[in-house]
């Protein structure tokens, strides 16, 4: 849904009476006093707040959950020790492979040494080829072993590693998966254990109407409130719109992630924000109403309008113009150059100055002194002036 906002520092209209001798009363041309003032145009939307970053932490070796070092909404750094796994079984691998490892190497050095020896021979056409070849092929195969060893060895090492668990980033604890004591088994999915969030940089994923996506673009900026704070508000910027529409009882919406800060830690996971996006912001310029853009006072003829202020239209066709109300009573056509616009403003850029009146409509009014011509109310119960409670209407 679309909001249009137009506030002006010193702007104001003023009504130009012109005297009549109809008895239908005085016409009147209202103008509009240019001054500095501010554009805006507003999409609102609502949506769920996130965090930016949000982590599960798991375990990639199967054991028994030993120790717990923190729990729910515990502030966490990068780095920080924060869960082990039982170490018995995985240093018993370590150990193993470390054994695995001095077996392969000095099977190694022994098929290297007679490696080396029977090459020298093979040389001198002392040994056979068959009997090099034999040696050659006992060398690699006690190499490739000693490499697997060594591989075997690493990942034991790794994964003993993996049993203290660290926190990958800065943040907080927003849920604890497991209990001292349990098993985590490690499968094709990783077991969780926590899930940590960067509560200092939140994203609103907002809904935004099919009618008003076309409006909205990366770096605008946003306000927005949630429910929890009803009397603070919140800011943000647009960084991203994704372009998967989301179809829902028959209506089209796309998502708006928006961005911002959030160092009291007030937005939380899960809120509810109603966003204003500004998709129009426009300070200190100059704008006129659209009805000046349109207004057209060459067909006002009649009795009624022989007081009418002397028109003095362009010699030329101008695409873009404007009636401006002079001191001399005489209504000027001047030509201006525009900006943008919404459904009530007309930025201008060019051709007009503040302090210009410019004309809006010519209207008649029906009462003395009521220049708007809108009848004044009477209350039945007041009392009314001597004289009249008498009179009866003819």
């Amino acid at each position: 849904m679309r909001h249009y906002i137009t506030s002006a520092c010193a702007s104001a209209a003023l009504i130009f009476s012109l005297a009549s001798c109809s008895d239908k009363g005085a016409m009147q041309v209202e103008t509009y006093t240019v001054s500095e003032t501010s554009m805006s145009e507003i999409v609102t939307a609502t949506g769920t707040m996130e965090s930016v970053t949000s982590v599960d932490v798991g375990t990639q070796v199967t054991g028994i959950v030993s120790q717990l070092l923190v729990d729910f909404n515990d502030i966490v750094k990068k780095g920080e020790l924060i869960a082990e796994i039982d170490k018995t079984l995985l240093s018993a691998e370590v150990e193993s492979a470390n054994a695995s490892l001095a077996s392969a190497k000095a099977q190694f050095e022994y098929a290297q040494q007679n490696y080396n020896r029977d090459l020298a021979l093979h040389k001198e056409k002392l040994i056979s080829d068959y009997e090099f070849q034999t040696t050659l092929k006992d060398y690699q195969v006690a190499k490739m072993n000693y490499e697997k060893t060594q591989a075997d060895r690493v990942r034991a090492a790794t994964n003993l590693g993996y049993a203290e668990i660290y926190s990958p980033i800065d943040g907080i604890v927003v849920s604890r998966e497991v209990e001292v004591g349990q098993t985590v088994v490690s499968s094709m999915n990783v077991a969780n254990l926590y899930v940590i969030a960067d509560l200092d940089h939140m994203q609103v994923v907002g809904n935004v109407d099919e009618a008003d996506i076309g409006q909205v673009k990366v770096g605008q900026h946003v306000t927005f409130t949630v429910d929890s704070y009803p009397d603070d508000t919140f800011t943000g910027t647009v960084t991203q719109v994704r372009i998967s529409p989301t179809t829902t009882n028959n209506v089209v919406t796309y998502e708006v992630i928006v961005s911002t800060e959030n160092p009291d830690h007030k937005l939380l996971p899960g809120m509810t924000a109603n966003l204003s996006i500004y998709t129009l912001e426009l300070d200190n310029i100059l704008a006129v109403p659209l009805k000046a853009m349109k207004f057209n006072p060459e067909f006002a003829q009649g009795e009624d309008m022989k007081d009418m202020p002397k028109l003095v239209p362009l010699d030329s066709v101008c695409k873009n113009s404007v009636w401006v109300l002079k001191e001399n009573n005489q209504l000027v056509q001047t030509p201006v150059e525009v900006g943008m616009s919404n459904s009530v403003y007309q930025q201008i850029t060019g051709g007009l100055k503040p302090g210009d009146k410019v004309a809006i409509q010519i209207s008649e009014a029906s009462d003395e002194g009521n220049p708007q011509g809108a009848k004044k109310e009477e209350n039945p119960f007041m009392p009314k002036p001597p004289g009249q409670r008498n009179k009866t209407k003819k």
